[in-house]
């Protein structure tokens, strides 16, 4: 018998399992209320031991950690960390993973939907689109690798919206009046003039030094991201492996970095940072500066989108914007579908004379 009465009164367990790699665990713990309570934690540890689904939701979550982490960069784990402590272990962490229904994810995701942020707002269409990929990502991790069946993901709908139903980007005259704005502040100004001409994202931006730089021909590499975690500052490689890329810079930008370069020189070594600042930075200074010129205000990134926007009013195909951007022309036909010019006409035009 594993479960029996400590010499204090209390109960405890002590018995050997085999854990997932087939070796033998003793454990032994004391302290239980009842034979019941120390007979539960026993199955529950067995079952996280050997990774059945009779564990509940919250074990597996643990294992699910331990298989994805070394997998993904820590800035994107610790955002799924923040999904599932948030909003995932509250509903779902006492459940065992084979009693989880259809029915359970319906439920949460209508208690997700009418729930309120502390501003009184809803969560946007985006966000809870993001949070169903978390449970449905770890779901599948389940049925993929531990033999959880049925998937109970697999007959509900997902809630929420892939894209925001409209998309914030600045014209060329919107940006050149903001830009003329932060002109007095050369820092700030040359590091919106890089994300605006040539579509980098942010992380991108904070992480290049003036060794990425080859102004002989007007070229700026992108190898790395920056990030701001835990109080550290964190270089990791960019997004996607298609996102390491040379970008080519118009001769008037060029210039302009050269020049900010050039003045830094002294304090700023070949392989440092040449914007050594937060997103959060450069998020005051987009305010102040939207504030000054009179446009609407927009999220940094937007700036990635009102460059793929000024190339699509310029003519340039998918394919040749989604390789300046490192991203898939596929992402950016579906994403920027309604930028490119709806060529219906001339085509049925063309069609016309090749009929009977």
């Amino acid at each position: 018998m594993t479960v029996s009465v400590a010499k204090n009164g209390t109960w405890m367990t002590q018995f050997r399992c085999k854990d997932r790699t087939g070796n033998e665990v003793h454990k032994c713990k004391r302290g239980f209320a009842s034979a019941e309570e120390a007979q539960k934690w026993e199955d529950e540890f067995i079952a996280a031991c050997g990774c059945t689904m009779e564990m509940t939701f919250g074990e597996f979550v643990e294992i699910y950690r331990e298989d994805v982490s070394p997998r993904i960069r820590e800035h994107t784990m610790m955002n799924k960390e923040h999904v599932i402590r948030t909003k995932l272990l509250p509903f779902f962490g006492k459940m065992r993973m084979c009693d989880i229904e259809s029915i359970d994810i319906i439920r949460w995701q209508n208690e997700l939907m009418s729930t309120s942020r502390k501003n009184g707002k809803s969560y946007s269409p985006t966000y809870l689109r993001s949070v169903n990929n978390q449970l449905t990502a770890i779901i599948n991790h389940a049925c993929r690798y531990y033999g959880l069946h049925p998937n109970p993901s697999v007959k509900t709908m997902k809630m929420g919206a892939k894209e925001a139903k409209e998309m914030q980007f600045w014209t060329k005259d919107e940006y050149l009046r903001f830009a003329e704005t932060m002109m007095a502040r050369p820092p700030a100004f040359i590091a919106f003039e890089i994300l605006y001409w040539t579509g980098l994202r942010e992380g991108e931006l904070l992480a290049l030094t003036p060794s990425d730089f080859d102004f002989s021909k007007g070229k700026l590499s992108v190898t790395k991201s920056y990030q701001r975690l835990k109080g550290r500052d964190v270089i990791t490689d960019p997004k996607t492996p298609k996102s390491v890329r040379v970008v080519k810079m118009p001769k008037f930008l060029s210039d302009e970095v050269r020049d900010y370069v050039e003045r830094k020189k002294g304090s700023v070594g070949p392989r440092d940072r040449l914007f050594p600042v937060t997103k959060s930075t450069l998020a005051k200074e987009m305010k102040a500066g939207s504030e000054e010129a009179g446009v609407k205000r927009i999220r940094i990134h937007d700036l990635r989108h009102s460059h793929v926007s000024l190339l699509i009013d310029m003519g340039f195909s998918a394919l040749a914007v989604a390789d300046r951007l490192g991203q898939e022309a596929i992402d950016i036909t579906y994403r920027y579908a309604h930028l490119f010019p709806d060529v219906q006409d001339d085509m049925a035009e063309a069609l016309d004379g090749q009929g009977w």
